[in-house]
């Protein structure tokens, strides 16, 4: 009976000797010393590669010598101590299968190649070091994500892709039809009838799950949602894409308070996991692509996080006497050069910014006594800025009723979310966190099309 396939990972991890060890995987390289062939062989499974060593008395070592970058193969051979340096253990090769020639045209050479000539073959860059350290931190990120609302008895609720309601109010939504581009039907006044369409109204790509993880939490108290959400934004810029994946929890019989307290446990969750379960990517990142990253989630993790309202913030920036490209003053966005300001500048540590003015956060966000602001809330971390939005959610049914007349939104469209207020309604807050955007933090990659497989951008759309 053939033994079964031992990932590189573990291989690393034995003792030698060992014999009678079956690998399979990619070739990194290939060196010919006439009388011995060097593979570096790599699974993903980890960073490391693993060096074959193919001896001339091997069956078909002419055809060994003529393997190629990218080829799989499946090899059998006997684990020893390596006598080379940078490298603990090799394989001696008793057999080698070649699975799968790789053309002369691969393109992943040794060498260096640009992120940008990477993002046009997508499908190849999970074999490089970087992408395959991106991936698997990903992964492990995923996961934990839900460990964390496992662990604290959350529902996990797949909220729907479709919508026909817009939950930011802004109407960057992409459309869904199926009616004929060229020739859609028209009404009597000569606008488009989507009676005629397959879900009978105008429906959209949802821009978040959050109204609809509301009424789940309105009968299961936790809940998160974690998915694809999309926005028809046409930004081209290193921290926007028009589909990306997002985390939201909503909580019944919580304040905002309550929202921060679970916002920053689950930060410090998700940065001790990759400290843990990612050191050796973390450390190529640490070492390659951000020096000191390894040191700033270290300290995200043991810092407590500052919390000040958005006028405590606007005041402590208009009086820093910092030059800003954008001006800062009370009603303003803040920006993400004032976000780091604050974090990396005024506090060193993570922020908490809270009460924003209700102009510019969404109808959904409680009306605070004051007459001016809500009881939003924004997670501010250095080098990025927001990294979690969040607000308590407005649970009186005038006050939301309102709030969506005075945003410009149809009442009538938002029926089946006024009835959780109609019926049984409770105070009840949740945030939300772009999970590309936690992967850029954790690993130091710089644009959010280097941190998700195939990224959907404006005027992208390969693979």
């Amino acid at each position: 009976m053939q033994r079964p396939r031992v990932k590189i990972v573990d291989v690393l991890k034995l003792e030698p000797p060992r014999s009678d060890l079956r690998v399979k995987g990619w070739l990194r390289t290939v060196r010919d010393s006439k009388q011995v062939v060097f593979l570096e062989i790599n699974d993903g499974s980890c960073f490391a590669s693993l060096q074959a060593v193919c001896p001339a008395t091997l069956a078909d070592f002419e055809a060994v010598r003529k393997l190629s970058t990218g080829s799989a193969v499946e090899v059998v051979g006997q684990l020893v101590a390596s006598p080379a340096a940078g490298q603990r253990v090799e394989l001696q090769v008793t057999e080698l299968i070649v699975v799968g020639l790789a053309d002369s045209s691969f393109p992943l050479q040794k060498k260096r190649h640009g992120f940008e000539f990477l993002r046009e073959i997508a499908h190849l860059r999970p074999r490089t070091n970087t992408f395959g350290a991106v991936f698997r931190v990903r992964s492990a990120l995923a996961q934990a994500v839900h460990q964390f609302f496992g662990d604290r008895g959350f529902v996990y609720v797949h909220t729907p892709i479709i919508t026909a309601a817009d939950a930011e109010g802004a109407g960057e939504m992409f459309r869904v039809s199926t009616l004929d581009p060229a020739a859609p039907p028209l009404d009597p006044a000569g606008k488009v009838d989507y009676q005629h369409d397959f879900f009978s109204k105008p429906t959209y790509l949802t821009v978040s799950g959050q109204l609809n993880g509301e009424t789940f939490a309105m009968g299961l108290s936790d809940i998160y949602t974690f998915g694809p959400t999309f926005r028809a934004e046409n930004s081209n810029t290193s921290r926007h894409a028009a589909e990306f994946w997002m985390i939201e929890p909503e909580m019944a019989w919580c304040d905002l308070d309550d929202d921060a307290d679970l916002a920053e446990a689950f930060v410090k969750h998700l940065m001790r996991t990759a400290l843990e379960r990612c050191g050796e990517d973390l450390a190529f990142f640490n070492k390659q692509i951000d020096p000191g990253l390894v040191a700033r989630l270290e300290h995200v993790l043991s810092a407590s996080f500052e919390r000040m309202s958005y006028t405590e913030a606007v005041r402590r920036l208009e009086q820093s006497g910092q030059k800003f490209e954008f001006p800062v003053f009370w009603g303003a966005n803040l920006q993400a050069e004032h976000e780091r300001y604050l974090t990396e500048t005024l506090v060193g540590r993570p922020v908490f910014v809270t009460d924003y003015p209700k102009e510019i956060k969404a109808f959904y966000m409680r009306r605070n006594d004051d007459g001016k602001t809500v009881a939003a809330m924004d997670l501010l971390v250095p080098k990025i800025g927001e990294l979690i939005g969040g607000s308590q959610r407005e649970e009186r049914l005038d006050v939301l009723t309102d709030a969506i007349v005075h945003g410009h939104l149809d009442p009538v469209e938002y029926a089946w979310y006024l009835d959780t207020r109609r019926f049984g309604t409770v105070p009840h807050a949740g945030f939300g966190l772009g999970f590309e955007r936690l992967v850029m933090y954790v690993t130091g990659m710089e644009n959010i099309r280097d941190v998700i497989p195939f990224p959907r951008t404006p005027r992208h759309c390969s693979f």
